[in-house]
């Protein structure tokens, strides 16, 4: 049984839930793992100088249930599916011995924590202006709700400081343009993606 594990980060509203979802539906063997799943409750997460909570920061995730659910997979990723109720399409290529199972790990941090960055086997990273970004984010209803000022006052502020420390861990980064065309954007991944695969299926990775 050989295991891939695909990070797809960015930032907010950059399109990285449309991409992994895409990729989940074209691959094989494939369950996503996605970090806002993993906030803390509201009540617990910190708020700043400014009134502003402090979402956009991995002391508001849990990270250590994130990581539990990750290493379950790494363990078997059989009975992780079965487990959790899902489905894989199940995929055997005649002349192959072995499945590849593939993990997508969705998120806006997931770089950030090094724990989990070192797990991942291919980096990629959307990217969109600050204006698409900031228009995106005010169309888009949270739970709770962004109050006035948020996205200028909080998270742009931290999407740059965020980025510039996955700078300092992350040396294999493949950045994607969240301005090209979905379809596009997608073709160009999932090749990659499918030649990862048959290379581990071709070798002993």
């Amino acid at each position: 049984m050989k295991r891939l594990i695909i990070g797809i980060g960015g930032i907010t509203n950059g399109g990285k839930s449309t991409l992994a979802k895409s990729l989940h539906e074209h691959i094989p063997n494939s369950c996503i793992v996605a970090q806002d799943a993993f906030f803390k409750d509201d009540s617990l997460v910190a708020v700043d100088s400014n009134g502003f909570k402090q979402y956009d920061d991995l002391d508001a995730l849990r990270m250590d249930r994130m990581m539990s659910e990750i290493r379950a997979w790494q363990r078997n990723p059989e009975s992780f599916f079965a487990s959790r109720g899902l489905k894989p399409q199940f995929h055997k290529i005649p002349e192959a011995q072995d499945e590849v199972y593939v993990l997508i790990i969705e998120g806006f941090l997931i770089f950030n924590y090094r724990p989990l960055n070192e797990l991942m086997n291919k980096r990629y990273f959307l990217t969109i202006p600050y204006d698409v970004c900031k228009k995106r984010r005010c169309l888009r209803v949270y739970t709770p709700p962004d109050p006035p000022g948020y996205f200028d006052g909080y998270v742009w502020p931290m999407f740059l400081k965020n980025q510039k420390e996955m700078e300092e861990i992350v040396t294999d980064l493949v950045y994607l343009d969240g301005m090209r065309v979905r379809e596009d954007l997608f073709s160009a991944v999932y090749e990659e993606v499918t030649l990862e695969i048959q290379r581990r299926l071709d070798t002993n990775c």
